[in-house]
């Protein structure tokens, strides 16, 4: 299997992130036009990761997105279901205590971490409403969410260009600098399929979640969602 379908079978995706485990954070910083970086650097100032506090970075992958938080001086938990990730995670950072875990199931007790979040892997998990479900279980009363996921531009005609992008630009892109270019049109497809802003936001109150609010990142091409337990 190379090309998950949208439905997410679960062994399906986590084969294709074994598949792309080796190339995953250069592909993206090609892919993303250099503003990955940028975007994870907004996700540490949401996160706000204090030292002692427990941090749960959910589809943490390589836990290149767990970085910040470990000079914050917290204690990081990187958590994903793509052994492959994991593995090359585990030779760049052998001292961090990865963690395999399906999101709709987490390998935790309630109330355990300070922080939760996950930048770009709730669109692949399975059960959505779940996984916030999950992430709300195993939160501290008190604590909170941010999620950092692909979404909609909120501009009309930049949307219609960057659709383009997606569905165009993007897999011949992916064919030069991935191991499996498959991988990246499910990538695509699976934004462009993703709930809007204010969707999401719906969903996050659904799961429990409280004040929860929503910023845009390069004119919507990202959302980083918040919320508190």
């Amino acid at each position: 299997m190379t090309r998950a379908s949208l439905d997410k079978q679960p062994h399906e995706v986590a084969s294709m992130f074994d598949d792309v485990a080796e190339k995953y954070d250069l592909t993206n910083d090609v892919l993303s036009l250099g503003q990955a970086r940028l975007w994870r650097k907004e996700v540490a100032k949401a996160v706000d990761a204090r030292p002692a506090q427990k941090v749960l970075d959910l589809a943490a992958g390589t836990a290149t997105s767990s970085q910040p938080f470990v000079r914050a001086g917290a204690y990081v938990v990187p958590c994903d279901f793509s052994l492959g990730m994991l593995r090359v995670g585990k030779q760049r950072h052998p001292w961090m205590p990865f963690t395999a875990g399906d999101g709709t199931r987490l390998p935790f007790k309630n109330d355990t971490f300070d922080a939760v979040t996950i930048s770009f892997g709730l669109r692949n998990i399975q059960d959505t409403d779940q996984a916030l479900r999950e992430l709300y279980r195993v939160t501290k009363p008190g604590g909170r969410v941010v999620i950092c996921e692909f979404s909609h531009p909120t501009w009309a005609p930049f949307r219609t260009v960057y659709t383009e992008y997606l569905m165009r630009a993007l897999p011949p892109t992916a064919r030069a600098v991935s191991s499996n270019p498959e991988a990246y049109v499910y990538l695509a497809e699976s934004i462009r399929a993703w709930p809007t802003q204010p969707e999401l936001a719906a969903r996050l109150q659904g799961a429990g979640w409280q004040k929860v609010a929503w910023r845009n990142l390069t004119g919507g091409v990202v959302a980083l969602h918040r919320g508190i337990k």
